[in-house]
């Protein structure tokens, strides 16, 4: 599965759009995470803590994509975006978007 952020795959043309697919997930801080984050605050630095589990969210919205893509029979998602919203007090929420399209190499 070819996944891009661009609306256009070189060498490759769109022969058909499929539409919208999403992935998402939510997150929440965990207890032990906090207490390390605290800590690195106090002294400065990356939490990086946060990072992986931040990392980890943005994979699993992206597989979810994938899942949806395939499903709907794409071999491409081309204008991939993320987006992050807070739910509640220490959960967030990664959406990963695009759009599920069919390519295939151009000829030439």
């Amino acid at each position: 599965m070819i996944v891009t952020t661009t609306s256009e795959i070189r060498g490759m043309r769109v022969r058909r759009t499929l539409g919208l697919v999403r992935g998402n997930t939510i997150r929440t801080k965990h207890l032990g995470k906090d207490i390390l984050a605290v800590l690195r605050f106090l002294v400065g630095g990356e939490v990086r803590e946060y990072t992986k589990m931040m990392a980890q969210a943005r994979e699993q919205a992206i597989d979810r994509m994938i899942e949806e893509a395939r499903s709907l029979g794409a071999n491409a998602i081309v204008t991939t975006r993320f987006q992050t919203s807070k739910i509640m007090s220490g959960a967030s929420e990664i959406l990963c978007y695009g759009t599920a399209v069919i390519v295939e190499p151009e000829e030439g």
